[in-house]
């Protein structure tokens, strides 16, 4: 058997409301709990587990590879949700998406304070010139709010 991902937690002030934040965004389900675990699974079947704590929680980073469409389609939500978005994990370039690798992606934050990526080509995988490429979003602010 080859090694897989099968699954991780996703610690958070409030499961529910983070669970369901991240499955709408990228058009996912949010399955039956499982004890204190509210899992969302990703088309390649990794589990993201979400349970709730009463302490400090460190950010995690949490990236997602997605076709166009479906980057078009988690683009559409954040910005209806007015969900702030940025093309670095640093958020020194609000309210526009990324170039890198010739495809798109952007971050932005979940209910929980933990940093989210959404892309659609690998790293590495596309010509080195599109590095540090972005692009503004139509209709957003420059704030990105």
């Amino acid at each position: 058997m080859s090694v897989e991902f099968n699954h991780t937690i996703v610690l958070s002030r409030d499961r529910e409301k983070s669970a369901r934040f991240l499955a709408h965004i990228l058009g996912l389900k949010v399955g039956e709990p499982a004890g204190v675990f509210l899992p969302v699974t990703t088309a390649n079947g990794v589990t993201l587990d979400f349970a709730t704590v009463d302490h400090d929680i460190p950010m995690q980073h949490y990236a997602f590879l997605v076709s166009e469409e479906e980057f078009d389609d988690v683009l559409a939500r954040l910005v209806d949700a007015e969900v702030s978005i940025w093309a670095d994990p640093h958020g020194k370039q609000p309210g526009r998406i990324n170039r890198n690798d010739g495809g798109r992606g952007l971050y932005f934050m979940d209910p929980g304070g933990h940093a989210m990526e959404a892309f659609t080509r690998p790293y590495g995988s596309g010509p080195a010139e599109w590095a540090g490429v972005t692009e503004e979003v139509p209709g957003r602010p420059a704030d990105g709010a």
